[in-house]
């Protein structure tokens, strides 16, 4: 049973992240956000070494928020180019889905 604090959507939705990568180098990708809070997400196909505890923006569609690196993907496993991002705090949230509402859905699968 997943014990988290907030409703997750298992989605895929278009995302374009940047920041800094591991080697201070600005970067700016397309990638999938997935596993879907209002306070976070989990981030797949991230061509970059990127840190725990950076700070990327994160766009979807029109909406853009910082959010931090909370844990990243090992190389050679199957979390290889994944992210788990959180929001800053008074960060609006980005996702333009009712994620209560989607939750209910898929319960009525």
């Amino acid at each position: 049973m997943d014990n988290r604090k907030t409703l997750r959507v298992s989605a895929t939705l278009p995302v374009r992240i940047w920041g800094l990568d591991a080697n201070a180098q600005p970067f700016m990708l397309l990638a999938s956000a997935t596993n879907i809070s209002r306070h976070g997400a989990a981030i797949r196909g991230v061509n970059r070494s990127i840190r725990p505890g950076e700070i990327l923006q994160v766009q979807f569609e029109s909406q853009i928020a910082q959010f931090q690196v909370t844990w990243v993907g090992r190389p050679g496993t199957i979390r290889d180019g994944e992210l788990g991002i959180s929001s800053l705090p008074a960060q609006p949230c980005i996702w333009d889905v009712n994620l209560g509402r989607c939750v209910q859905l898929a319960g009525n699968g």
